[in-house]
């Protein structure tokens, strides 16, 4: 008799989905037989520079040791990270991707039946890591397509272990201030811990905007990860941090594979560390990037949700299908990202990219646009 695994499956598991991430290049080009080359990728928030010189040398530096397991305690990583952020070792915790903290957290913490907190158009792992260990996942409905940190604060009860706040927020970009978080962490209970999402941090100029880490001193409960995967272009390598108080530090380290984080990996991340040449052409890029969105949805008639990461979300005209723009941009090459999921069906999300990516994308929605506007113009002749 044939087993049905999926009822022996964890409950928790049973029931999600798949994350799905940004179409890759090479699932394009064999769908419509476009040439991979052609295709501009703008859908997965990835640093469009390529990856710096500094990180390369160090990767190659790695190429002798392949044999050998990485150093799991990522010593050289860590003391970068202290001396620029001020940190000691024992603080930081080491994760394959900033999402790797994500995990740990939740199963450090979280038992069955418990409530996690999120806000609405939030970063869909967070649920997936709740609902994983058969935690409940509680929605507060954003503000501005942001977070309403002073409803979330309202609705922890004693059944909550952990409120995820990303700061900004994927897949809006939207941002809260200093003051806002402040006074949201004074008021959550010290016994329900907060991670803090910083992944777009390098990104944020504003001069309110709070910088996580520093609050660490005052607030035992406060979890801050940040990632090498967006401004320091290491995406592909998988690798974030985790920055706590020493306490919640080991407890999370408990939980942590062994090597989750490979020498390529550590040895990248702590070159581009040092090479803030590269980082600072990063974040120039990017504002240049968005500063052009932002002018050419305007002058296109598009509303969009203000963003200060890399990538803009734009809302489709009334009467225009979101889906049928997102496959029109798909036959032009260009793919960017729907975000649906997030309730947001009217909604477009795009990545910063280089200067030539950019004004592809937008030419194809300009043509797109236009042949939309082409055809109600045919039916509105049609009728008179």
């Amino acid at each position: 008799m044939a087993v049905n695994f999926t009822e022996l499956a964890v409950e928790g598991v049973r029931l999600l989905r798949p994350y799905q991430p940004g179409k890759p290049i090479d699932e394009l080009a064999r769908e419509f037989g476009l040439n991979e080359a052609d295709i501009v990728k703008l859908a997965s928030n990835e640093n469009p520079m390529g990856p710096g010189p500094k990180a390369l040398a160090a990767i190659q530096s790695e190429l002798a040791d392949l044999t050998r397991y990485p150093d799991g305690a990522g010593f050289a990583l860590k003391s970068e990270l202290c001396k620029q952020l001020n940190l000691r070792p024992e603080q930081i915790t080491l994760g394959n991707g900033s999402s790797d903290i994500l995990d740990f957290i939740v199963r450090s913490f979280v038992n069955d039946g418990d409530d996690v907190i999120v806000s609405q158009h939030a970063f869909a792992i967070y649920g997936l890591v709740a609902k994983m260990v058969g935690a409940n996942c509680i929605a507060v409905p954003a503000k501005n397509y942001g977070h309403d940190l002073v409803a979330m604060a309202a609705a922890i009860t004693d059944k909550t272990r952990i409120v995820f706040v990303t700061n900004p927020n994927n897949p809006t970009g939207t941002w809260n201030t200093s003051d806002e978080l402040v006074t949201f962490l004074n008021a959550v209970p010290k016994n329900v811990l907060v991670l803090l999402d910083e992944a777009y941090f390098e990104y944020v100029h504003e001069a309110d905007y709070p910088n996580g880490i520093e609050l660490l001193d005052e607030y035992s409960n406060l979890v801050v990860t940040r990632t090498f995967s967006k401004a320091y272009g290491l995406a592909a390598l998988r690798v974030g941090y985790g920055v706590s108080s020493p306490e919640l530090a080991d407890i999370m380290n408990r939980v942590r594979p062994p090597f989750n984080v490979d020498s390529f990996a550590l040895a990248a991340a702590t070159a581009t560390l040092q090479d803030h040449e590269y980082v600072k052409e990063s974040i120039a890029i990017n504002d240049a990037g968005m500063a052009y969105f932002i002018e050419q949805f305007q002058q296109l008639g598009l509303s969009y949700v203000p963003s200060v990461g890399n990538f803009i979300c734009f809302e489709v005209p009334t009467g225009v299908n979101s889906m049928d723009v997102y496959q029109g941009l798909l036959q032009r090459g260009v793919i960017i990202r729907p975000v649906a999921n997030y309730e947001m069906p009217n909604h477009l999300r795009v990545s910063i990219g280089t200067s030539k990516e950019n004004q592809v994308f937008i030419a194809a929605l300009t043509e797109i646009l236009s042949g939309v506007a082409s055809s109600e113009d045919s039916v509105q002749a049609g009728k008179a």
